[in-house]
């Protein structure tokens, strides 16, 4: 898939978990407007954490030269592209590193939501940062903004009122991570390229036999990987239309959400 694929993907998983609309929302793990929002900015980021294995990686770009040492790096560790950064331990690592950010915090007095602002509470700023950062990451893959300077501006400054402003917010953080990893993951599943199976680092290819039959050898690739191509190659028109509804999905629930978060009669007590 695509980066703004991806992006897409992630925030419509997340909206798709939390919001309450009629009909589009499922609810499963309902929050206010301020907790579907502010996921779906960090779950489009959290999408694009996978490719983080590819030097031209949407992520590869986001700082000169450090962008690109990190993507070597994760490229290397992993094995490649669509190695070990796309597999179910690198699910368990990023969600158990996204939890960890939640515990880095300092203790201040006054700022905060408003059962807190007499007294001293402490801030997660480790989730701000990881928040900041993937909030920067959709915002770019998206083109919401021309250039990464505007992007990390944008994100620093939603990640610090997050944690500042509604620091309850938090909680849900590692979950948005978690949920836009693997829709990244679901996504590229249904590519040609497909993804490494679960047992990886162990790599399981097909017997000989296995790869002359038809539909067996595009499911179940010679590399290991399995997938259910039916979006066909990477860039694909079948890709395109998914995104452009992912896309359309979002700005409905978007709009919902938005209007509920200033108080519109007819939705705010749904």
């Amino acid at each position: 898939m695509m980066g703004i694929t991806h992006a897409t993907s992630g925030a419509a998983a997340w909206i798709a978990v939390t919001s309450t609309m009629p009909v589009l929302g499922t609810g499963a793990y309902p929050l206010d407007p301020v907790g579907v929002l502010a996921g779906t900015a960090v779950a489009a980021g959290a999408a694009l954490l996978p490719d983080a294995d590819h030097h031209s990686a949407t992520i590869a770009r986001s700082v000169p030269v450090l962008g690109r040492l990190v993507a070597r790096t994760v490229g290397t560790l992993s094995g490649g592209h669509r190695q070990g950064a796309h597999s179910a331990v690198a699910v368990i690592v990023v969600a158990l590193a996204a939890w960890a950010l939640t515990l880095l915090t300092v203790t201040v007095d006054g700022a905060g939501g408003a059962d807190r602002a007499d007294g001293p509470h402490g801030i997660s700023i480790g989730a701000g940062i990881g928040a900041a950062t993937l909030i920067c990451f959709g915002l770019k893959a998206r083109g919401f903004v021309r250039n990464w300077p505007a992007a990390w501006v944008l994100g620093a400054a939603t990640g610090t009122a997050i944690v500042v402003f509604a620091p309850e917010q938090v909680a849900w953080f590692p979950l948005a991570v978690t949920i836009g990893f693997v829709a990244h993951l679901a996504g590229d599943f249904l590519t040609t390229g497909g993804v490494p199976g679960v047992l990886w680092p162990q790599v399981v290819r097909p017997p000989e036999r296995f790869r002359e039959i038809p539909v067996v050898n595009r499911l179940w690739l010679a590399s290991g990987h399995v997938s259910l191509p039916l979006l066909g190659d990477t860039g694909s028109f079948r890709e395109s239309l998914l995104g452009a509804s992912l896309g359309l999905y979002c700005l409905a629930n978007f709009a919902y959400e938005s209007l509920r978060l200033i108080g519109f009669a007819g939705l705010a007590g749904t």
